[in-house]
C-alpha cells in the first residue's frame, strides 16, 4: 500500500513540475510571442512593425494575460496558468464586439 501511495505522490509531483521549469511572466511572454510568430503571418508588419504586437496584459494570482494584436485590429488574449503553463486563447474583434474561444496550447511547447 505504501508503494502505491508513493507512486501516486511521485507521479503527481512529476505532473506538476512544469516540465522542470518555473514559469515566470517573462517566459509566458516569450512563449506566447514564439507561438504568434509561428502561427500568424507577420509579413504585413515587415515594413511597419507597429501593425502587429504582443504585449503583457493583466495579472492575477493564478494567471498572466498576454495580448496579441493583429494587423486587422483583432485581439487574441492568452490566459496563461501560472502553475501549469496551460494556456487558454480567446479572440476578440473590437469593431464587431465578437468574442470566441480559440482553443488551448501548452506554453512549454513554445519555450526553448
Amino acid at each position: 500500500m505504501k508503494r502505491i501511495i508513493g507512486t501516486i505522490v511521485l507521479a503527481a509531483l512529476l505532473l506538476c513540475s512544469c516540465k522542470g521549469r518555473e514559469l515566470t511572466a517573462e517566459l509566458a511572454y516569450q512563449g506566447v510571442s514564439n507561438y504568434c510568430k509561428s502561427e500568424f503571418d507577420w509579413s504585413s508588419a515587415e515594413d511597419n512593425p507597429s501593425l502587429m504586437s504582443v504585449e503583457m496584459g493583466e495579472e492575477t494570482d493564478s494567471e498572466w494575460v498576454v495580448v496579441f494584436r493583429s494587423y486587422t485590429g483583432a485581439l487574441t488574449y492568452f490566459h496563461v496558468d501560472k502553475a501549469t503553463g496551460s494556456t487558454r486563447m480567446e479572440e476578440y474583434v473590437p469593431i464587431l464586439g465578437l468574442r470566441n474561444d480559440a482553443g488551448t496550447i501548452d506554453l512549454f511547447d513554445y519555450i526553448p
